[in-house]
């Protein structure tokens, strides 16, 4: 990585404004004391400077709140409600409370909502963050100390907690094709998930383990309505050969199972379908939902290890990625006219 430019510093302000450094500081706080004059000074120098104030100094000059943020794309997905448990649980045990802020999916909101939120707080987890790679880093450089869930960022000195996709999915075809299929279809996540990228890379690998086998893509989502939505091109690419899907998560398989029930679709006699993330409500599905098993409250718990550490001026702790374990249910079965040797 290249040698990142020195960014403005009050000495900078102080010198531009004509004042002292602790004068620049005290407009900073608020301080009623200060001079009129020397405030609109201040004020003038940090407009056109352009200066940000330090989140980490600002912390320090306050002192800590005992207070963590955790951003997330979408409370509600059970998966990241299990994690915020997680996280939750283990911070109160340190006497730390957690606050939650929603993206609700706007990419364009989530760095100013995360820098909104680590004003508020002593540090914060950005979990699944939909950023670009390059955006993503300048901003964790900003709110540090901060860990990333679900989001690789090589080369950053930055905690990590996450799920290994690639394995997961290659776990979930060759369950699959150990049932006879042949002909698969992958109903994706959102365009700017990560964690949709690495389930991409698992696909590629499972197709490179299976010369024999296809998988077709099919765009979706990450939320019921859109695995409801997508149930038209999946009878379609059933009508093509595909005997099996696998849909990005266990949101989007439920929304899938309901609409294909209503479309008189037998699963899984005519069409095996899996999801991801074994989210509490998958085992009560009809049928019940073949799914990726995550481990949502330890992966919580390990953020907080992680947090405590570097709040507490520690090194970044090394990086924490979990295989998925297979939950094999009623939703997938072997293709019509397969028989599966035992």
């Amino acid at each position: 990585m290249g040698e990142r430019s020195r960014g403005v510093t009050i000495s900078d302000v102080a010198t531009h404004a004509g004042v002292s450094p602790a004068s620049v500081s005290r407009v900073l706080n608020g301080r009623t004391s200060v001079d009129p004059d020397i405030v609109r000074k201040v004020q003038a120098s940090i407009a056109t400077l352009g200066y940000a104030p330090s989140l980490v100094a600002r912390s320090l000059v306050h002192g800590r709140n005992t207070t963590v943020a955790m951003v997330v794309p979408d409370l509600e997905n059970p998966l990241f409600q299990g994690i915020l448990k997680g996280l939750s649980v283990s911070a109160a045990a340190d006497g730390y409370r957690v606050l939650v802020a929603d993206t609700a999916e706007r990419v364009d909101d989530e760095e100013a909502i995360a820098i909104e939120a680590r004003q508020r707080c002593d540090a914060l987890v950005l979990c699944a963050p939909r950023l670009p790679e390059a955006k993503l880093r300048r901003l964790v450089e900003r709110v540090a100390p901060v860990v990333v869930v679900n989001r690789p960022l090589p080369d950053l000195d930055v905690p990590i907690v996450g799920v290994d996709y690639v394995r997961g999915i290659r776990d979930l075809v060759d369950h699959l094709v150990g049932l006879g299929h042949r002909h698969l279809a992958y109903v994706t996540g959102p365009e700017t998930s990560a964690s949709n990228a690495e389930r991409l890379r698992g696909v590629d690998e499972a197709l490179a383990m299976h010369p024999s086998v296809r998988i077709d893509c099919i765009p979706g989502g990450s939320r019921p309505e859109d695995g409801e939505a997508v149930a038209g091109a999946v009878v379609e690419a059933h009508r093509a050969g595909v005997t099996a899907v696998i849909a990005f998560n266990d949101l989007v398989a439920l929304g899938l199972l309901a609409r294909l029930r209503e479309l008189g679709v037998d699963v899984p006699g005519e069409l095996s379908v899996a999801g991801f993330d074994d989210v509490p409500m998958a085992r009560y599905a009809t049928p019940r939902l073949t799914s990726m098993s995550v481990p949502r409250t330890e992966i919580g718990a390990q953020v907080w290890v992680r947090l405590r550490t570097l709040i507490g001026g520690g090194p970044a702790p090394h990086t924490v990625l979990y295989r998925p374990r297979l939950e094999a249910r009623e939703s997938t079965a072997a293709p019509a006219g397969v028989e599966v040797s035992t």
